[in-house]
C-alpha cells in the first residue's frame, strides 16, 4: 500500500498547542479629571489680603481671557510667605507642566539667557510661571490664557531657518524613508498659515526604522521647549529648530511609545487649555474664592 501523499493535520478542539493569548500593547488606564484643591481651614485664611487680591485678579483675568482671548499676568512677587502658601494651596498642580531651557542643543546660550519653569494649576488656563537666571529665581507670576507666551516666544526664537540642512552623503546606515518624509514636512511648514489646522505625520503607522527616526530628529533639531501632559497617559511635546514644527509622543503607563508624531502647527492643542476649560476654570475659581473670602470674615 502506498503512503498517502498529503500529510494529515489534526483539527478540532485539543489538537492545537495552547496559546498564551494575544500580546496586546497596553493602553493608558486612566484619564485625569478635575480634582478640587485641598482648601485650608477658615481661620487659616484670615488676614491674608495679598493672597485674596491675587486670586481676585486671576478671576478677573479669566473673565477677560475666556471672552476675548489673549493672556493676562498677575504678579506674585512681594507676597508674604504665608500669603504665597495660600495661593499655592488654592491653585494646586494640574496635568500640564513645561520647562524652557536657557541653552540650545549645541549648548549655546539662548538670547534672553533665562530658564522658565511652568506649571498649570488645577484650574486649566491658570499657569504658574517662574523665571531663573544662573539658577536664581528672578520672576514669579500667574499667567492666564490658553498657553504661556514665554513658551510660544521660545519656540519661535529657536527656529534656525526655514530650510532643512543638507542631508549627508551617503546617508547613515539604515536610513531609507526619512528623507522623503522630511521633504513633505518641510513643504507643510513653508505653507502653514496662522489659524490653519495641524498637519500631523503619524510616524507610528509608517515604515520608519530606528535609524530613520534618529535621522529625522537630527535634521529637524531639538529646541528648548519641553512640555509634559498627563491628561490621558503621558504626552511629551518638544519644539524643533524648524518653524511651527513639533515632536509629540504619547506613552502608556509602562512608558512604551503608543503614538509618535510630528505636528506642524503654532503649538500642539494637547499643550493648550481649551476655551471651554477657561469657562469651567472661571466658575470653579469663583466658587473657591467665595469660600476663601467667606472664611476670612
Amino acid at each position: 500500500m502506498k503512503d498517502f501523499p498529503i500529510p494529515v493535520v489534526a483539527l478540532g478542539p485539543g489538537s492545537q498547542p495552547d496559546d498564551d493569548g494575544l500580546d496586546v500593547l497596553a493602553m493608558p488606564q486612566g484619564m485625569a479629571t478635575f480634582r478640587g484643591p485641598s482648601l485650608p481651614e477658615p481661620e487659616e485664611v484670615a488676614g491674608r489680603a495679598g493672597a485674596h487680591r491675587v486670586l481676585r485678579e486671576a478671576l478677573q483675568a479669566l473673565e477677560v481671557v475666556r471672552h476675548v482671548g489673549g493672556s493676562r499676568e498677575v504678579g506674585l512677587q512681594g507676597l508674604a510667605p504665608d500669603e504665597l502658601a495660600l495661593v499655592n494651596q488654592v491653585l494646586g498642580e494640574g496635568e500640564v507642566s513645561a520647562r524652557i531651557s536657557d541653552r540650545l542643543e549645541d549648548d549655546a546660550v539662548a538670547a534672553e539667557g533665562r530658564e522658565w519653569r511652568i506649571q498649570e494649576s488645577v484650574f486649566a488656563g491658570v499657569w504658574r510661571v517662574l523665571g531663573f537666571e544662573d539658577g536664581r529665581p528672578v520672576s514669579d507670576h500667574l499667567e492666564i490664557g490658553r498657553i504661556p507666551v514665554a513658551l510660544l516666544a521660545a519656540a519661535r526664537a529657536d527656529v534656525a531657518g526655514r530650510a532643512l540642512p543638507p542631508a549627508p552623503e551617503p546617508l547613515p546606515p539604515g536610513v531609507m524613508n526619512a528623507p522623503m518624509l522630511l521633504t513633505e514636512i518641510e513643504d507643510q511648514w513653508c505653507r502653514w498659515q496662522p489659524g490653519a489646522p495641524a498637519h500631523v505625520v503619524n510616524l507610528t503607522l509608517l515604515p520608519m526604522a530606528a535609524p530613520d527616526i534618529a535621522f529625522l530628529d537630527h535634521q529637524l533639531g531639538t529646541g528648548r521647549v519641553l512640555v509634559l501632559s498627563r491628561g490621558y497617559g503621558n504626552c511629551r511635546i518638544t519644539d524643533t529648530r524648524r518653524p511651527h514644527t513639533w515632536r509629540v509622543v504619547y506613552y502608556n503607563s509602562q512608558d512604551t511609545v503608543i503614538l509618535n508624531t510630528v505636528e506642524v502647527i503654532d503649538v500642539p492643542e494637547v499643550a493648550c487649555a481649551a476655551v471651554v476649560d477657561l469657562h469651567d476654570s472661571h466658575e470653579r475659581l469663583l466658587e473657591v474664592l467665595q469660600w476663601v473670602e467667606g472664611g476670612a470674615r
